[in-house]
């Protein structure tokens, strides 16, 4: 028979281990599975073989050559006789996954929408690449349906539960954690947050130094961010709000308390308060309420190698760096007299001693700071922009709008919420025991 590249764990456990010759060298015992707590499509790493001398030990997806309806045939005899040791991060589909409850989030079953079930089998699948992943969850509802317990196979992605905090991993303390965040997205930390316990949550966000905090609590929903901000101290809070992106901070500090607001921006240091009140007299459904006080500003004899090296900033934003934004001095907002600006486009078709003066667009109409949120959807459509100047009656600019703060205002406020990764999965066959699925 054709070996399998998609198989359900449970039915791995006991068969028979095969080296290329034929030999028996032991049986399945589990399978090894990579969970991180930054919400990702599980990795499976290897399986638990006991070997004939009953030593149970690690083989990598890697020396698998198939897997055989009743065994699995190695590409090599030359492993690791290491007895096998758990490490952080890794996770027994059978010791630690199977019979875990978890609740299910798939529109196509709603039969399942609010109700604990358990995790019976985990569907694995190689990819293209060669990796194996789990791409689908067999679950029983823990209640019945009917006539009997009913058994339903998900998408892995339609699965809240299947984390570290949900399956109670061993060995994952705050270091582990924050090792894993590393190198991740802030939207990805963000996602991860909400889902471990408030203990172990409230202990990270402790260990976050003041930037990387500022970057996540950007990426969470508006209450998750008042509830954490209003969990730290004064003057963290505070410190907290200095390193976060003058909108953003206006954002949080507009739904607060103005008693409350108002003492943590006197907390703040003047300097990085100051932007702030700025954007909090406006509305936040217009171009000022919206917009970020901290562009890309430049004088007019700036000279394009300058503007480009300002934009290879790596603390701005793929929208922000977009364009620069020119005006007469003092270049700190709000400015002297708006002249134009230069898109990157126009910046890298430039000898680089050139002056940003004589590739100026003039012609782009700015936003007023009382423009309307429909208005300034209209005018980012019209010019196809990614980030637009706003301006005041007396040719200041006060800012910029990009393309993500627009987004942000026209989507549902619980959009982070409802926000999930995933991709379409092939269809697996077999799931361990249940032949009708």
């Amino acid at each position: 028979m054709a070996p399998m590249n998609r198989v359900y764990a449970a039915r791995l456990a006991g068969m028979v281990v095969l080296g290329p010759d034929g030999e028996s060298l032991g049986r399945v015992r589990d399978v090894v599975i990579s969970i991180g707590i930054v919400r990702e499509q599980p990795r499976v790493l290897g399986l638990v073989v006991e070997m004939t001398s009953r030593r149970r030990i690690f083989v990598p997806m890697l020396r698998l050559t198939a897997i055989e309806p009743n065994a699995v045939t190695l590409n090599t005899t030359n492993l690791s006789l290491r007895r096998f040791d758990q490490h952080p991060g890794e996770v027994l589909v059978l010791g630690q996954v199977l019979d875990t409850r978890v609740r299910v989030n798939d529109p196509e079953q709603a039969q399942l929408d609010g109700i604990d079930v358990v995790v019976i089998d985990l569907g694995i699948e190689q990819s293209r690449t060669r990796d194996w992943l789990v791409t689908r969850v067999a679950v029983r509802s823990l209640r019945r349906l009917g006539r009997r317990s009913t058994v339903t196979v998900v998408q892995w992605q339609n699965v809240q539960g299947l984390t570290p905090s949900g399956l109670e991993m061993p060995g994952q303390g705050v270091a582990q954690l924050l090792h894993q965040f590393e190198g991740r997205r802030p939207v990805e930390v963000a996602d991860a947050l909400r889902d471990l316990p408030a203990k172990r949550r409230t202990e990270v966000i402790n260990a976050f130094d003041d930037e990387r905090l500022a970057d996540v609590l950007q990426e969470l929903p508006d209450d998750d961010q008042t509830a954490l901000l209003m969990g730290l101290d004064t003057e963290r809070a505070a410190d907290v709000l200095e390193a976060m992106d003058p909108d953003d901070a206006a954002d949080l500090l507009g739904v607060l308390n103005p008693t409350e607001a108002e003492a943590l921006l006197r907390r703040m240091d003047p300097e990085d308060s100051e932007p702030v009140r700025r954007l909090l007299s406006h509305s936040p459904y217009t171009a000022g309420g919206m917009m970020t006080s901290n562009p890309v500003v430049l004088a007019p004899d700036t000279t394009v190698a300058e503007a480009l090296a300002r934009v290879r900033d790596p603390d701005l934003t793929p929208a922000l760096a977009s364009v620069v934004f020119v005006v007469r001095p003092p270049t700190a907002t709000p400015t002297g007299r708006y002249l134009g600006l230069v898109h990157l486009q126009a910046l890298l078709r430039e000898p680089p001693a050139n002056l940003v003066s004589g590739i100026v667009d003039t012609d782009l109409p700015a936003l007023p700071p009382d423009a309307p949120l429909g208005s300034v959807t209209r005018h980012f459509a019209a010019y196809n922009l990614v980030c637009g100047p706003v301006v005041d009656e007396g040719s200041h600019l006060l800012g910029a709008v990009t393309v993500d703060d627009v987004l942000d205002h026209l989507l549902p406020d619980d959009w982070r919420d409802s926000f999930e990764d995933g991709g379409p999965t092939a269809e697996l066959h077999g799931v361990a025991g249940l032949d009708a699925l």
